[in-house]
């Protein structure tokens, strides 16, 4: 059994970028600490300057650095996958907070939402006026996600929605290694597995300050820019993956006794 942390404490703040914040809430049956992460397409942004009128200025990264040279269809391929995931994310916690009869996945759901929209706004930021557009709505992959945790309830609900969760932080997190140096991805995973090593959760005050995800280089200033969006995000959705999987596993527990 998981060890019950007894106090909710209060929210906790960690930088996802500048302009953006991620809170922490500390819920049963077991520490919940979530980080600030999220994009959420709702509507298209207007196009000014399309990049492909633009000509690029250097090669693409070297193999093993993980991101890919600059390209438009790449960047705009990327944003609006990543802003498909993360839009659902925000739907289904939606869902969660309004439906969940548990205090911890209620916690963790309403989390998710306001870290995943202030996420959005810092990658919207990025791209503006770069022709990249937002998807207007949830493709019907994520649709039909949706329509089917709706017809849960209770036990079924949490267990099906912490499933999905997961697995959406799983493709969110190697989406984003796409856009990462792979040497310094290793590194931050083995740092982060030694702080986490002997506890049941992250620990929420380890900012792993001393060991930093490195974007990809690439010679096109806006994938610059996206990739390092990307190293920012990153760390923390590693976080929400590891909580996510933490309460998952309480949540299933739950369901046998």
């Amino acid at each position: 059994m998981l060890r019950i942390v007894d106090q909710v404490a209060t929210a906790h703040v960690i930088r996802f970028a500048p302009a953006s914040r991620m809170k922490r809430t500390d819920v049963l049956p077991t520490a919940i600490v979530v980080a600030t992460l999220a994009i959420c397409g709702c509507s298209k942004t207007d196009s000014t300057k399309p990049r492909s009128a633009e000509p690029s200025t250097g090669t693409p990264a070297a193999v093993g650095t993980g991101g890919a040279g600059a390209n438009l269809k790449d960047d705009d391929d990327f944003v609006r996958d990543v802003a498909l995931k993360n839009m659902a994310e925000i739907e289904l916690s939606r869902m969660a907070v309004s439906r969940t009869a548990s205090a911890d996945v209620r916690a963790f759901a309403q989390m998710l939402v306001d870290d995943h929209q202030a996420a959005a706004n810092a990658l919207k930021e990025v791209v503006s006026g770069q022709g990249i557009e937002w998807p207007a709505q949830l493709d019907d992959k994520h649709k039909k996600t949706g329509d089917d945790l709706a017809k849960k309830q209770g036990l079924d609900f949490d267990r099906e929605y912490m499933d999905v969760i997961v697995h959406g932080h799983q493709d969110l997190a190697a989406k984003l290694e796409s856009r990462l140096d792979v040497q310094s991805v290793a590194e931050w995973k083995t740092a982060a597995a030694a702080r986490t090593q002997n506890s049941a959760m992250p620990d929420p005050r380890a900012t792993l300050g001393d060991v930093a995800v490195r974007p990809a280089k690439s010679g096109d200033p806006m994938t610059n820019k996206i990739n390092q969006w990307a190293a920012q995000t990153y760390p923390v959705a590693q976080k929400h993956l590891d909580t996510g999987r933490t309460l998952e596993n309480a949540v299933k527990k739950r369901a046998t006794h």
